[in-house]
């Protein structure tokens, strides 16, 4: 049995928080490529990482949302998605090395292609496009390959099937983005969101992003109603709403808001809590804390 639903099954575990933010916060420009930092500034993501796995996460992520090539070819940079990836996963590697009982998880974010009909991406097409992200990261040495911010459950089933072709011992994490009245943008609920990925052999599904903890709240006790045996659910919600401030948006929600949101997800049945959008070490602290607690 893996490593990790060895650790899921003694107790609920932290996640760490936002990327994006943390970088921006550092000097990534809008419209920079943030993967171009694993090789590029290297020490600014160890630095991100080091202080989510300090702060308590048992599971920090690879920077490497944007890692498939359509992504990437949007920076000019399609021709380095092997060395990309698996740069990003060599740094989290690193750090989790540190921390013992830390998980590295690969990150794979939606291509920005939609699936047949409404675009051209088959379960085919999509499966090649993320088989090739994911052999960066299984080169640069995940624990767990992560599936997230989804809106489509073919997307989703693609990804699965390159998990499964490229790193068949690995677990898959899959998390879905429920952001417009509680479905997602192409109208999965989060109920049949669990049921589905289940029945592809996805133990740790989950929801992240969305519209704070107040709606996470209501998609994660759908989740849980709909759980089948044997499966974890993974809860990551954005810190509260982003609200305008001077000329750049703040997220509103504090690090004790997400504590008390924290132990309602543990009371819930919910197996790994973490944060998504506007969050920072502080907020993974302070879930941390309350889990441990």
């Amino acid at each position: 049995m893996s490593a990790i639903y060895e650790a899921l099954e003694k107790g609920v575990l932290t996640s760490d928080g936002a990327m994006g933010t943390m970088l921006q916060d550092r000097g990534l420009t809008d419209g920079g490529a943030p993967e171009l930092w694993n090789v590029d500034k290297p020490g600014e993501i160890e630095a991100v990482l080091e202080a989510y796995a300090a702060a308590g996460a048992r599971f920090i992520t690879t920077n490497t949302f944007g890692g498939t090539r359509g992504r990437l070819a949007m920076h000019g940079l399609e021709d380095r998605l092997f060395e990309l990836n698996k740069a990003g996963a060599q740094i989290a590697r690193k750090v989790a090395d540190r921390h013992p009982g830390c998980f590295v998880m690969g990150d794979i974010g939606p291509s920005g292609d939609l699936m047949e009909p409404m675009g051209t991406m088959t379960l085919e097409s999509g499966q090649a496009l993320f088989t090739e992200q994911i052999r960066g990261l299984v080169a640069g040495g995940v624990d767990a390959i992560l599936i997230e911010t989804m809106s489509d459950l073919g997307e989703v089933e693609a990804a699965v099937n390159a998990a499964k072709e490229v790193a068949p011992d690995l677990p898959i994490i899959a998390t879905m983005s429920f952001d417009t009245n509680l479905r997602t943008m192409m109208g999965v609920k989060p109920g049949m969101a669990i049921t589905h990925l289940a029945g592809l052999g996805v133990r740790i599904i989950g929801a992240n992003c969305g519209r704070g903890t107040d709606e996470m709240t209501l998609i994660a006790q759908e989740m849980v109603n709909a759980r089948p045996d044997g499966i974890f659910i993974i809860a990551q919600s954005n810190a509260g709403l982003p609200k305008l401030q001077g000329d750049e948006f703040v997220y509103d929600g504090t690090p004790e808001e997400m504590a008390k949101w924290a132990v309602k997800m543990q009371t819930m049945g919910v197996n790994i809590v973490g944060s998504c959008c506007g969050s920072s070490p502080t907020h993974t602290a302070a879930i941390s804390k309350v889990l441990a607690g």
